[in-house]
């Protein structure tokens, strides 16, 4: 049987990364996982999946969850060292 660790070794993301993707659309972690993948591929897909992260500091940051905040700021850090294209502007390469 297929692991989340599987799914995960295959994708462009981190265990992070697809755990902010699972918050910011109710999801578990493998459809999160998958959708992920798939919107790395697409035009525009890793500018989208960084606004995902943005939109879960904002809610973390409304609710005063200022750890949550900070832990998805860290992901949002990592995601964008990993991925420059997701850089609002940035060219598809």
């Amino acid at each position: 049987m297929i692991s989340l660790d599987d799914i995960e070794d295959i994708t462009d993301l981190t265990r992070d990364e697809i755990e902010a993707i699972a918050e910011h659309d109710h999801v578990g972690l493998v459809k999160a996982a998958i959708m992920g993948d798939y919107m790395m591929h697409t035009h525009h897909g890793p500018q989208h999946v960084q606004k995902m992260i943005c939109e879960d500091i904002r809610t973390a940051l409304h609710k005063d969850d200022l750890p949550h905040a900070r832990d998805l700021f860290a992901v949002l850090r990592q995601f964008m060292t990993d991925h420059p294209e997701a850089a609002r502007g940035a060219e598809a390469r």
